[in-house]
C-alpha cells in the first residue's frame, strides 16, 4: 500500500522555512531559489489541504497548523538523520546495541569495555540507558543488563553479579566512630532509592529491628544520586560497594556499618533468543561473563 508521505524535498524546505519563517533565509540554506522553495511549500499545502504559512508584503507567518506541523517535521527529520549516519558510521563493523542500568554502565561496565575493544576492536559496543525490560522487537537493542530476577520472557539470561548493598555515608557523618549501630543508623536521615522503595526495610529486618520511618527519607532514582547525596552528608544510603569503588577509595564515602542486604535479585545480561547465535554478541557474553567472575569485592 502506498503511504501518504509528501515528497522529502517538500518536508526539508517546509522545514527551512519554518524555521526561519523565511523563504529567502532556507533558499540561502539549501542552495536553491526562493522560487523553488515556494513552489516545494504550495505543493506541501496542496497535499495536506492545509495553510502552512500566511503570505503578505512583510513576508510569511506560520500558521497555527504550520507551527504544530513544522515541530513534528523537524523532530522526524532530525531521527532520520541521526538513523543515516549511524547506518554510515556502522560500515565495516560489527555493532552491539546494549540497553544498560546507568549505574552499572558508568561505573563498572564502562572502566572495563576498553579490554573487550583491545581483544575485538572489530565490535563496537553502543550504550543506552533503561532500567525497566522492554520488548525487544519494538526498539534496536541486541541485549540488555538490568536488574531484577531474569523473568524476561523470549531472552536468555546470564547471571553477572548480586548486588549488596551497605550503608554508606561521608566521614564527616561517621565522625570518630569505626561503624554507626543498627539502632544508631535508624535515627539517621534514610537515603532512599526509587527503584528499591523497601531496601531499608529488608536491611533493618535482617538486623531484628522494625523501624517505623524505614521508608521517608528523600528518593532518587539512581544511585549515582545517592552516592552524591551521601558525600554530601545528606544522610546515609544503602549502595552495592561495586558502583562506589572510587568513591570507598578517596575516603569521600566510607561504611557506615558492613552487614550487606542479601538480595535473591542480581544484574543479569539479557539476549533475545533470536540473537543468541550472533557471533559478536556471544564474544562480549564471554568477555562479560569472565569479568564478572574476576570482580572481588573489596569488603
Amino acid at each position: 500500500m502506498r503511504r501518504k508521505i509528501p515528497s522529502t524535498t517538500a518536508l526539508v524546505s517546509f522545514e527551512a522555512a519554518a524555521r526561519h519563517e523565511s523563504f529567502t533565509k532556507a533558499a540561502q540554506e539549501l542552495s536553491i531559489t526562493q522560487g523553488a522553495i515556494c513552489r516545494q511549500i504550495a505543493s506541501l499545502e496542496e497535499f495536506l489541504s492545509v495553510e502552512l504559512f500566511r503570505r503578505s508584503r512583510r513576508g510569511v507567518k506560520l500558521t497555527e497548523a504550520g507551527l504544530s506541523y513544522s515541530r513534528r517535521v523537524a523532530t522526524q527529520l532530525d531521527a532520520v538523520e541521526r538513523d543515516t549516519l549511524s547506518v554510515m558510521g556502522q560500515q565495516g563493523t560489527n555493532v552491539i546495541e546494549l540497553a544498560v542500568v546507568p549505574t552499572f554502565g558508568t561505573q563498572w561496565l564502562i572502566p572495563r569495555l576498553k579490554d573487550f575493544q583491545h581483544q575485538r576492536p572489530e565490535v563496537i559496543v553502543n550504550l543506552t540507558n533503561r532500567t525497566r525490560p522492554f520488548l525487544f522487537a519494538d526498539t534496536e537493542f541486541d541485549a540488555a543488563i538490568y536488574f531484577g530476577d531474569a523473568d524476561w520472557s523470549g531472552t536468555e539470561s546470564h547471571r553477572l553479579m548480586g548486588e549488596n548493598p551497605v550503608p554508606v555515608c561521608s566521614p564527616g557523618l561517621l565522625g570518630t566512630r569505626k561503624h554507626f549501630s543498627p539502632q544508631e543508623i535508624a535515627e539517621l536521615p534514610l537515603l532512599q532509592q526509587t527503584t528499591r522503595p523497601y531496601a531499608w526495610r529488608h536491611w533493618f529486618n535482617a538486623q531484628q529491628l522494625s523501624v517505623p520511618r524505614d521508608m521517608t527519607g528523600p528518593r532518587y532514582e539512581l544511585f549515582s544520586m545517592l552516592s552524591q547525596a551521601a558525600m554530601h552528608d545528606m544522610g546515609i544510603a544503602l549502595i552495592p560497594p561495586f558502583l562506589i569503588q572510587r568513591e570507598l577509595e578517596d575516603q569521600r564515602l566510607v561504611i557506615a556499618n558492613p552487614e550487606a542486604l542479601n538480595s535473591s535479585k542480581a544484574y543479569f545480561l539479557m539476549i533475545p533468543e533470536r540473537k543468541v547465535e550472533s557471533a559478536s554478541l556471544r564474544a562480549f557474553k564471554d568477555w562479560l561473563l569472565e569479568q564478572s567472575r574476576r570482580y572481588n569485592p573489596s569488603i
